[in-house]
């Protein structure tokens, strides 16, 4: 058996999986394996004496014309060097392609360059199986994306310390408030939320959308005050891999995130001129493009807007288009003062110790008739947020159940929380009282890092940083 091998090699030639072809000088083919002819259907009769480049490698895979001078094979009839190529087609008898890879290699005889074996295979699965591949990637990273975008936000909604105090109140202005909120949140259309910083203006546009039919989809919020005009435009609309300095990939925006649901823009009167141009086509035609990129993305969405400013008298000072403050003020709900609703504060601080109690760790029961009385005789200047801060406060440094003022909130008296402080003095000011009611510890769970909802570490730290020691 093995000399039949040796006197006939064909026959190892015949049994390979490859594609073989054999060729003289002139490119005329000289030998033609079974596999050869199994892949592209031309048999040895018809391709042997003859230039094949004519019959299987006359094109590109585009279909314009591949030259002879130009093909591999024959080149290495020429000068002799051996070449491996990928990214090529065969033709077939019927005019179908294949996707293949070869070698071209030199035969000699007596060190004489005599002709060229080609070897090749059909690689279409291959290609087929890559080109699935990278489908199924680029599914997979597009569902990551999405993923991380939603994931990123349901983060920062989870991180988010949302009190509904905000809508607690009897009171004849904010039962009225209601009233409007219920009409508006059956419909779709747009609201614009009027009021002063701290009172509750985002908690109104939640329960907008948790009363709508929107209430399943995505609730999502953009601080238009928080970024510069062109980081604006990418919040909102998103942007394309590569369309500025540090755009390492895509990224959907929150008009898109929000497609179906709501997205509320907050402190809408910040909005640069450009942006505001550009806000106002999407509330017209429901459509954007992203950063960058050429495609118009459509959306369906449910704008409520909120400010604690004029816009008509910004509108009239060229700070805000007219166009688009009549799409925003479609139904305009305004949220009253926590001094035009004083009746309302026990209640509020019910529901806020409530709050506090759960945070800290806390079994208070609420306030004394005598602090609820000084509340009540306040201005709030702060609102909601600043009565907040100040029953947190008391609720660190009692030592009762029942919380009673320590400090006055009246300015000028001696005891006066001091509106004038730098926020460090302040900070200093804090964390000294809650050292002091923790006796100057600081680790474990009746210690003032505890207490004040940081690490031990950022507590030790910031006392340094504020020169805080306790004094001998």
């Amino acid at each position: 058996m093995i000399k039949n091998f040796l006197n006939d090699p064909t026959l190892l030639l015949d049994a390979v999986g490859e594609g073989i072809y054999g060729f003289d000088l002139s490119g005329n083919a000289v030998f033609v394996n079974p596999a050869a002819e199994r892949m592209t259907g031309w048999t040895a009769d018809e391709l042997l004496g003859k230039k094949i480049h004519q019959y299987h490698h006359h094109s590109h895979a585009d279909g314009t014309p591949y030259p002879a001078d130009e093909c591999q094979i024959y080149c290495t009839m020429f000068d002799g060097k051996r070449r491996e190529v990928k990214n090529e087609v065969f033709w077939r008898k019927d005019g179908s392609a294949f996707a293949v890879e070869y070698t071209s290699t030199p035969v000699y005889k007596n060190n004489q360059l005599i002709g060229a074996v080609a070897v090749f295979r059909d690689i279409s699965a291959q290609q087929q199986t890559q080109t699935q591949l990278h489908e199924a990637l680029a599914q997979v990273k597009h569902l990551s994306e999405q993923l991380k975008d939603e994931n990123d936000y349901l983060i920062a909604e989870l991180n988010e310390d949302w009190q509904d105090s905000g809508l607690v109140g009897h009171s004849a202005v904010f039962q009225r408030m209601l009233d409007q909120i219920q009409l508006v949140s059956e419909t779709d259309s747009t609201v614009l939320i009027l009021g002063e910083n701290g009172t509750g203006k985002e908690l109104v546009a939640r329960n907008l959308h948790r009363l709508s039919k929107r209430n399943e989809q995505a609730f999502i919020k953009v601080n238009c005050a928080a970024f510069t005009p062109s980081l604006l435009e990418s919040e909102l609309f998103g942007h394309e891999r590569g369309s500025f300095t540090g755009a390492n990939e895509r990224r959907k925006g929150r008009f898109e995130l929000a497609d179906h649901g709501t997205l509320f823009l907050d402190e809408v009167a910040e909005l640069p001129l450009e942006s505001q141009s550009k806000l106002l086509r999407v509330l017209q035609e429901r459509e954007f493009e992203r950063v960058g990129g050429s495609q118009t993305l459509k959306v369906d969405i449910r704008i409520i807007a909120a400010t604690n400013r004029n816009l008509w008298e910004m509108v009239q000072a060229g700070q805000f288009r007219m166009d688009l403050y009549y799409r925003l003020n479609v139904f305009p709900i305004h949220v009253p003062a926590l001094k035009e609703r004083k009746e309302d504060i026990p209640y509020l601080c019910q529901n806020l110790i409530a709050q506090i109690n759960k945070r800290l760790g806390k079994q208070l029961q609420g306030l004394s008739k005598k602090a609820i009385r000084q509340l009540q005789a306040y201005d709030w200047p702060g609102n909601i947020r600043e009565l907040q801060n100040v029953l947190e406060r008391e609720a660190i440094l009692s030592k009762h159940s029942t919380l009673q003022l320590s400090q006055s909130l009246k300015a000028g008296d001696d005891n006066a929380i001091n509106p004038t402080l730098t926020l460090d003095e302040a900070q200093k000011q804090h964390i000294s009282s809650v050292l002091a009611l923790c006796n100057w510890k600081i680790a474990g769970e009746q210690g003032a890092a505890n207490k004040l909802g940081l690490p031990e570490s950022t507590l030790r730290s910031k006392m340094q940083k504020l020169g805080l020691r306790r004094q001998s």
